[in-house]
């Protein structure tokens, strides 16, 4: 970083571990004969503030830092991790791990690494850490004073806001030495409206993979009138329906459908276990020719950008589903060795401390040619999402549920009254089949943390307006 807090796009970061000591702890970890050994080292720092009813209620700083080793002898795989990143901390994780993964003996292997660059996915114009709190925290005072700005009826208000800084360093025994830079800023709000309904809430954030300069672009007043906004209006909502009706999902608001629908299905993990419905289909005509569905690593700024994956492979864009069939899944790199592909940069970790597994980054689907109120139109009566919340998923059927938290009736054509918060249910693929309107509008959605076998990544997703022919809606109107 230099003195502004740029950092130059092929500028080098300064060595985390001697590469000398890298090579001598890669060769221990596969002296017993093991077919391939890895050094994950990560050191991350983070500042996060929450206020609450107009008070703020904590201002706090951490620091991460450790590395974690793999080693991979046939099927088996030992794993060990430490805050020690001292050659003799190392060298005590290396060994742990090998004798996870094999008890023979053997002699040294050396490793020759060369280092790889990763794909340039941003600039950082003002790191976080050299913003002062104070400047964090009045962020979150101007969102409590927009949102209580809309009116009388809010009566809550939640904020929150969230940085780090991410330095991550692979080296591995087929020569990989690669490292990055992830900076991230997050801000999130709840606000909360009373009336005659009872409670109703809105919800806003924005976050990006840049510095503290988001906030030059990002307007947090504007957000925390929406998130009001949207509470208000719940106030007048009438029940949702229940069946099935055509749906129309807002630009950006239905990306976490794809991401949760079908995006761990393509993931080759899941895939090799048999606990996806997308098994055996590639070459097949999955979804609509409509549909276009890219996981991109590269996307500049966005939540789910990075420049290496955890794995040091470079980021990629992944084309998954191009014009309905089914072209690839995702990988990383103990699924592509077994299954003799390669690497798509999805191998990812939540930190030091855990093994990566295939993970998405920025999941979306690409433009149609339809303009977004022309959808609308052509939609005589059905349900309007402007908003989707959480959801679960079945990915060995498809089979999901997810929350609608803004949603309208449409009728004669347009958009009319407001809808209390209900479910859309339905199943991956026949969703995927059945989208047969397609918005020229493409937007991201909110910024998301993927969980997955107890881990947390950040991940992006969005898509145009589009329409689904018929889903069902588990409302509460009789």
């Amino acid at each position: 970083m230099g003195p502004d807090g740029t950092r130059a796009a092929l500028g080098r970061l300064p060595e985390m571990i001697d590469q000398d000591v890298l090579t001598r702890v890669l060769g221990t970890a596969v002296k017993s004969g093991a077919d391939f050994a890895e050094v994950f080292a990560e050191d991350k720092r983070s500042t996060s503030a929450g206020l609450d009813d107009g008070r703020i209620e904590q201002v706090t700083s951490g620091r991460d830092r450790g590395a974690g080793i793999r080693v991979v002898k046939g099927d088996t795989t030992g794993f060990a991790h430490t805050a020690d990143l001292s050659e003799a901390g190392l060298l005590a994780a290396a060994v742990s791990a090998a004798a996870a993964a094999s008890q023979g003996g053997g002699g040294v292997r050396e490793v020759a690494l060369t280092r790889r660059a990763g794909t340039q996915v941003n600039t950082v114009e003002r790191s976080p850490d050299e913003v002062p709190k104070a400047a964090k925290v009045e962020l979150l005072r101007r969102i409590d004073d927009a949102a209580r700005s809309a009116g009388a009826s809010i009566v809550q208000v939640s904020a929150g806001y969230g940085d780090s800084r991410r330095r991550i360093l692979v080296a591995n025994t087929e020569g990989v030495l690669a490292e990055d830079e992830q900076v991230r800023c997050l801000v999130r709000m709840s606000v909360v409206a009373n009336g005659d309904a009872g409670m109703q809430t809105g919800f806003q954030s924005a976050g990006q993979t840049v510095g503290f300069e988001m906030f030059d672009s990002v307007d947090v007043e504007e957000l925390a009138r929406d998130a009001a906004r949207m509470a208000i209006t719940k106030l007048s909502a009438r029940p949702a329906p229940s069946g099935s009706v055509p749906v129309v999902i807002k630009r950006g608001s239905g990306g976490v459908l794809f991401h949760e629908a079908c995006g761990h299905g393509l993931e080759a993990d899941l895939v090799a276990k048999g606990a996806s419905v997308y098994r055996n289909k590639a070459g097949e005509l999955v979804a609509s020719p409509l549909v276009t569905l890219v996981d991109d690593g590269t996307m500049s700024t966005e939540w789910g950008a990075i420049g290496i994956d955890d794995e040091g492979h470079p980021s990629q864009y992944n084309v998954l589903i191009h014009d309905g069939v089914l072209t690839d899944y995702m990988w990383d790199y103990l699924r592509a060795r077994k299954e003799h592909r390669a690497q798509s940069g999805n191998g990812r970790r939540q930190s030091y401390m855990h093994l990566p597994m295939v993970r998405m980054t920025n999941t979306y689907v690409l433009n149609g040619t339809e303009e977004p109120d022309e959808i609308v139109r052509a939609t005589e009566s059905g349900v309007y999402v402007a908003k989707l919340g959480g959801g679960s998923v079945n990915t060995a059927t498809g089979d999901f549920v997810f929350g609608m938290t803004e949603a309208y009736l449409i009728e004669n054509g347009e958009i009319t009254e407001p809808l209390r918060e209900g479910n859309l249910i339905g199943n991956g693929p026949q969703v995927l089949r059945d989208i047969d309107l397609l918005g020229n509008d493409f937007a991201m959605g909110n910024p998301g943390t993927c969980g997955k076998d107890g881990q947390g990544v950040p991940v992006g997703d969005g898509q145009p307006t589009l329409r689904v022919k018929t889903m069902t809606i588990g409302g509460t109107a009789a």
